[in-house]
């Protein structure tokens, strides 16, 4: 039985994790893969206050990691099934176990959207990534397309360039989404092309990558473009595949929560990027957790009154 469980180990759920234990809460994080979530896979957070020059994503998420183990946190590495969340003790299933908790804090975070299209399952791992800081080395001297106009789209494909030869950013409109520094810095680089009001029609080769076939969206023309690799960034889904419905959520499936960050459900809270939040980015996600588990000291200390 523990005070809180939490549900994913991003910036979010350690945070939360930090500020319960710290709190006195008996707090356990559960966990699929490693601590950081997306925030540990990115090469360089600029925009994380105390780090004037930037720091690499998985020593941040490291640092936190390290930080919730020293308040005490325990760290369950499993994989979240389903939640039973109709009594006052709520019930987490995984793979080999049901954990009790008093409350709970969903943290499990966003995972990159798909492409959906033709060539992209096939060549999944075999050229078609969306983590440039786990596959960009393998790229060294070759030609790869970036698919999106985000800020990951632009910052991810000015940091390929650090070993491919040619970064070439399709993207669907001519405006882009992305912040103006990062807009400056792919613009600025010499080997960053763009094929803009494009979209990739498939993702095309034999053994590997090979190339895409893009369209215009303009005139519909289509034509084929060499590349080695595919990097796609076009957005993100919630990790709720095990939240049940009896939780509200959008019509994405982003969790919606009040001003405290509870959900419809006494005694269930949610943080970070899987909930219906204007912006996803490390701070805000620390921000969330934090208040997360403070509501929650709150609540159980009114359920012990």
């Amino acid at each position: 039985m523990y005070d809180v469980i939490i549900v994913g180990a991003g910036p979010a759920g350690l945070t939360a994790g930090i500020y319960a234990s710290r709190g006195g809460l008996k707090t356990a994080i559960v966990e699929l893969a490693m601590p950081g979530g997306q925030a540990a896979s990115t090469e360089n957070i600029e925009n994380y206050p105390g780090f004037p020059n930037g720091i690499n994503g998985y020593e941040l998420m490291n640092l936190f990691h390290k930080q919730a183990i020293t308040f005490g946190v325990e760290f369950i590495f499993e994989e979240v099934q389903k939640l039973d969340l109709k009594e006052q003790i709520k019930k987490i299933h995984t793979n080999s176990q049901v954990l009790e908790a008093r409350a709970i804090i969903i943290t499990a975070g966003s995972k990159p959207r798909l492409l959906g299209v033709p060539g992209e399952d096939t060549f999944r791992g075999g050229g078609v990534s969306y983590c440039a800081t786990c596959d960009g080395a393998f790229f060294k001297g070759k030609t790869v397309v970036v698919v999106g106009g985000g800020d990951a789209a632009l910052e991810e494909g000015a940091y390929l360039t650090k070993f491919a030869e040619e970064v070439i950013i399709v993207h669907r409109r001519t405006g882009f989404r992305a912040s103006q520094i990062a807009m400056n810095r792919a613009k600025g680089n010499p080997k960053i092309r763009f094929e803009l009001n494009a979209v990739v029609e498939e993702i095309m080769g034999s053994n590997h990558v090979e190339g895409v076939r893009i369209q215009d969206v303009i005139s519909g023309v289509q034509r084929e473009i060499h590349a080695d690799g595919v990097f796609i960034y076009v957005g993100t889904d919630p990790n709720g595949q095990f939240i049940n419905e009896e939780i509200e959520t959008d019509d994405r499936g982003y969790i919606l929560t009040d001003h405290r960050l509870q959900t419809n459900i006494q005694g269930v809270y949610a943080a970070g990027d899987i909930r219906n939040t204007p912006l996803r980015q490390v701070a805000t996600a620390v921000g969330d957790g934090a208040l997360a588990a403070v509501e929650v000291e709150k609540y159980l200390s009114e359920c012990d009154n």
